[in-house]
Order: structure tokens, then C-alpha cells, then sequence
């Protein structure tokens, strides 16, 4: 009668490897998820933690704005006529006249002021915006902006970008929105493929925590519950969070260019006027001066806003100066708020004619997706409603990454002679026992994963020399 191998499961040393040779199975695919899952948790938690934190801050930046300069951003509204940009850019010019224009953006909101960004060159990448009461041309002050964002509202996104540590600093960000989503796949992975009870299958099971549980079953089922209605969402914080990070986002870029799912280039060239400077970007305004060395006349921001108008762009606005006598004015839509209009025009000043036009429903649809998910991730797309959700989704990633870590302590030896501050580590070694089809299909899977998300590949590849060799280091202990 033939004998089944059996694999050694050691209490004194969970790290030991079997000097038989171990049996296949796909229960060890499950082992595997199980020492990778908990390693991101133990390791990455922090990085999550602080980006779930760092985030949940900014997600209320529109009130803070508000509160604290809503002298500038704020006005009574003195009944429906406003005055012409003419006036008000003069009025701007008047109190601010260093630097040259770069952009005027017109009022989102009727209680709203007008903002007339210029291009300083000692504020470098950041620009000085004038804001001024559209009913009477009154300046209300001015403060040094970062593509449009407030100082507060730009300290914040700094500090969920890169912790204010610029390039490398976006590294923790990035590793954070990296390993999110193995997290959250690996956890649900877990939650639903465990045991074959009754309660296990029904949806109440999945869905809400066992009551009836104590000590470490009673923190798991909460950490797993709440991890299964966070699902979607943090998967989605995590894509989205990707497309714009350094190395991941240069990755995306890439494949918007392969799929011809870049936003439509507007032409504004001036017919006959020769060679163009260029596309303007959608935010040329904000970036700084769009080249030119002197102010444009004044006049001509009314000309541009109103063949835009009548070319049916309403909503808010922002009118760009054109680079150069061969170029035309932009106008283009800036609400961010669904459903978005993000429509732009050129514009020949001179003879009030539109030259060239892009919409919206013409963008690609990957560049659609991009765009309204940035939206999204920031907090701006559904109004209050999507900064309620970002906070319940910061909230709620916080409340796991606490019921995690409670969990390895809760799992710490406790005898006598055996005390320890923390659970162990899932054992080591099941890769070993996982079936060669999982193998084969496994590793170029993962190694194609660590191109496409470069900062998940090297992490990965860290964690594996680290516990490689804290498991040479503990057989050694050992032997």
C-alpha cells in the first residue's frame, strides 16, 4: 500500500524546508497568496496608511479654499451684468503690472471672481493670479498659484503626492497605488475562496462580519468584510492613481501613444500666417506665458470670449494670449464637474472667426477614461458627493490597515517560553509545491506585470532577496 508524502509542518521553526520532495497541489496557489498578501499588508500598510491620510486631507479642499480665501475667490452678486474682461484685466493690470498674461479665466459660478493669471519669472513653474469682482472690476487680492490650485490646496496635493520630498518622494506615493490593488485582489481572493461552510457562501458571510466571533476571527472578519464593500473603490483610487505617478504613469503614456488615445491636437495656426508655435495645451494659462514677451491687448480677450460664445462654449472658460503673430487664440472649457465640457476653440481676433475646433465626444475613449478618472481621484468630478466617498474610501482603508496590524499581534505566540511581539510569518516554500502550469504561466505573467508597474516589479523583486535570505540566515540558525 503505497504511503502519501507528507510535507513536515514544523511549529519550532515555520521556516524550515522540507527535505522531501514536496507534493504538488493547488491548495499551495493559496499559500502562496496567503505569505504574499501578508507581507504587503505588513509592509506596505504604512505607505498606504499615509497616502489614505495625506488624501483623505485634500479631498476637502474646496472648503478650506473657501474658508480660508474666500475673500478672493467670493463675491455678492450685484445683479446679472458683467463687466467686459476689458475692464477687469485693466483693473488687474493696474494693481499687478509685473509680468505679462498669461490666461484669464472667467467666473464658474455667479458668485465667483474672475481670475487673470500672469506669468512672473521669478515664480518660475507657479504664477501670479489676480482676482477681480466681475459686477464691478474691483481687485479682491491675488495669490501665487500652481496650474490654477491655491497655496493650500497645493501644499496639500504636494503632500499626498511627495511628502514635499519632490521626485523621490513620489516614490512612496507610487508604491502605495502599486500595491493597492495586489492587496485588494489577494484579500478578496482570500475572503471568498475560504472554507466550505454554509456561512462562507451566502452573501451575508462575504458581507458582514461574524458577531458570534472572538479574538483574532472576530478582527479578520471585520478587516475582510469591510475590505470586500471597499473593493471597487480602492481599485479604482489604484488605477487611477497610476496613470499620473512617474514611472507607471510613463508606462500609460506609452500605450495612449501605441492606441491613438491622446486628446485631439487643436491647430492654431492662423490660415495664411505660416507655421504655428504649436498646440496650447488645455492649461496653457496656468503653466506660465504661452511665449509671449508683452501683454496682448486687452480688448482682444473680449473678441476671442465672444466667437467662443458664439460658438456655443459656455460655462467657464479660460482665454490664452497666442504665442506669436502666426498663432490664434484658445479658449477652452475648464468644467470639471459631470457632466464635464472640455470643448476648445482658436480663435483669429482680427476677423472674430473660429479656425479650428475640438470636442469633447471626439476624444478617444481610453483618453476619456484617463481624464474623467483624474477627475474622479481628486475629488471634483461628482461635487460633494465624490469627496464624501473619497473620505469614506480613506476612512475605511485606515479602519483595515489598523485591523490588519491588530491581527499579527493578536496571532503572536503567547506561551512562556515562546513569547513574541508579533504573529509569524505564512510559511515559507510554497512556490515550490505549486503546479508547474501555474509556474509556466505564472512567471512571465509577473515578470510583464513588473515592466508594465516598474515600482511594483522592483519592490517585489526586494522583498524576495530579503526573504530569501532571512530564510538562508534562519536554516543556518537552525542547522
Amino acid at each position: 500500500m503505497s504511503q502519501r508524502t507528507e510535507i513536515p509542518r514544523h511549529d519550532h521553526d515555520p521556516t524550515d524546508i522540507p527535505t522531501e520532495r514536496p507534493a504538488r497541489s493547488w491548495t499551495e496557489v493559496r499559500h502562496l497568496l496567503v505569505r504574499l498578501h501578508f507581507y504587503a499588508g505588513v509592509l506596505v500598510a504604512p505607505f498606504l496608511l499615509v497616502a489614505a491620510v495625506t488624501g483623505l486631507a485634500y479631498t476637502f479642499t474646496p472648503q478650506l479654499d473657501r474658508l480660508v480665501y474666500g475673500d478672493r475667490l467670493r463675491v455678492e452678486r450685484v445683479g446679472d451684468e458683467v463687466r467686459p474682461l476689458t475692464e477687469q484685466i485693466s483693473a488687474a493690470r493696474a494693481a499687478h503690472p509685473e509680468g505679462t498674461l498669461a490666461s484669464v479665466i472667467t467666473p464658474p459660478g455667479p458668485e465667483d471672481t474672475t481670475r487673470v493669471v500672469l506669468a512672473v519669472p521669478e515664480l518660475g513653474e507657479n504664477q501670479r493670479t489676480v482676482f477681480v469682482d466681475p459686477y464691478t472690476a474691483e481687485v479682491r487680492g491675488e495669490l501665487t498659484t500652481w496650474f490654477g490650485s491655491t497655496p493650500l490646496t497645493t501644499w496639500l496635493d504636494d503632500l499626498h503626492r511627495n511628502l514635499h520630498l519632490g521626485d523621490t518622494g513620489r516614490l512612496y506615493s507610487e508604491v502605495a497605488a502599486s500595491w493597492l490593488w495586489v492587496a485588494v485582489v489577494g484579500g478578496l481572493v482570500l475572503w471568498l475562496g475560504r472554507g466550505r461552510g454554509r456561512r462562507a457562501r451566502s452573501a451575508r458571510g462575504v458581507l458582514l462580519p461574524d458577531r458570534t466571533a472572538k479574538g483574532v476571527r472576530r478582527t479578520r472578519g471585520r478587516h475582510a468584510a469591510a475590505g470586500v464593500w471597499l473593493a471597487l473603490g480602492l481599485l479604482f483610487l489604484s488605477a487611477t492613481g497610476l496613470t499620473w505617478s512617474q514611472y507607471g504613469g510613463e508606462r500609460f503614456g506609452r500605450l495612449l501613444d501605441a492606441a491613438n488615445g491622446n486628446a485631439p491636437a487643436l491647430d492654431t495656426a492662423l490660415p495664411g500666417a505660416g507655421a504655428p508655435a504649436g498646440d496650447h495645451s488645455e492649461h496653457a494659462g496656468h503653466g506660465g506665458s504661452a511665449g509671449a514677451t508683452a501683454d496682448a491687448d486687452p480688448a482682444d480677450f473680449d473678441a476671442a470670449l465672444a466667437a467662443a460664445r458664439s460658438a456655443g462654449l459656455g460655462g467657464t472658460v479660460e482665454v490664452t494670449p497666442p504665442a506669436d503673430a502666426a498663432s490664434a487664440w484658445v479658449v477652452a472649457q475648464t468644467d470639471n464637474t459631470w457632466p464635464v465640457h472640455y470643448d476648445r476653440v482658436a480663435v483669429d481676433t482680427t476677423s472674430g472667426e473660429v479656425t479650428s475646433r475640438t470636442r469633447w465626444a471626439d476624444h478617444p475613449a481610453l483618453n476619456k477614461l484617463s481624464k474623467l478618472g483624474v477627475q474622479g481621484h481628486m475629488g471634483v468630478l461628482f461635487g460633494i458627493a465624490n469627496q464624501i466617498a473619497l473620505a469614506l474610501l480613506a476612512l475605511g482603508l485606515t479602519a483595515v490597515i489598523v485591523w490588519g496590524y491588530l491581527m499579527w499581534w493578536q496571532r503572536r505566540p503567547t506561551r512562556g517560553d515562546r513569547p513574541a511581539r508579533a504573529g509569524r510569518a505564512p510559511e515559507r516554500g510554497a512556490w515550490r509545491r505549486i503546479p508547474l502550469p501555474a509556474l509556466v504561466l505564472g512567471v512571465p505573467a509577473v515578470a510583464a506585470l513588473g515592466w508594465a508597474l516598474p515600482v511594483l516589479g522592483v519592490t517585489l523583486a526586494g522583498f524576495l532577496v530579503v526573504d530569501a535570505v532571512v530564510g538562508a540566515v534562519r536554516r543556518r540558525r537552525t542547522a
